[in-house]
């Protein structure tokens, strides 16, 4: 008789025990959080990289040494244009050449017309890297619609030395380097 009663006994008690705690552990859900959810990623990614050794800048006469227009349409491609908050482009030349230069980088946008342009001038070897931080966006600098519209990128350097000097560092070149940082909402 007693297992009897036990067993009744739980048959209702373990059921409404399990409701119980079933129910003390469930929270209301807020499905709203997701409005509220703010992702905003850094990239960062190389832009350009141009490399000459100075035996090519003597074998070209006169002070145009190099001029190209790089197709970039990196920055205008929606998945980054819509998204892109602001951010910086790094330049970085390093001269080991006898040679003063002076280069110019130009953002062009689809027609070819100058969107923003960078100059540099560069002394001869022995000389520090020359490096410069450019900022766009949201009050930081230049307009971010700058990099939005950039089709294709520009860059020129004149040689303002001679064609027959040779540095006396090894193997001596002129290196260009560029990237970017941007900050991209995704959500």
């Amino acid at each position: 008789m007693f297992l009897e009663g036990f067993g009744m006994k739980n048959r209702i008690l373990l059921p409404a025990i399990i409701m119980l705690a079933l129910y003390s552990c469930i929270e209301r859900q807020n499905f709203d959080q997701y409005d509220d959810l703010e992702i905003i990623p850094t990239v960062e990614a190389s832009i350009l990289y141009i490399e000459s050794p100075e035996r090519l800048l003597n074998e070209i006469q006169g002070q145009d040494f190099y001029s190209q227009d790089f197709n970039f349409d990196g920055f205008s491609e929606d998945a980054f244009s819509d998204r892109v908050l602001d951010g910086f482009i790094f330049y970085e030349i390093e001269n080991t050449t006898s040679k003063e230069m002076e280069a110019t980088v130009e953002f062009l946008d689809e027609g070819g017309n100058t969107l923003d342009t960078q100059y540099f001038h560069v002394d001869p070897a022995p000389t520090p890297l020359v490096q410069l931080q450019v900022a766009y966006g949201t009050g930081t600098g230049r307009s971010i619609e700058i990099i939005k519209n950039t089709s294709s990128i520009k860059v020129s350097v004149l040689n303002l030395g001679d064609n027959s000097s040779v540095s006396n560092l090894p193997d001596p070149k002129i290196i260009f380097r560029s990237s970017g940082k941007f900050r991209l909402r995704l959500k």
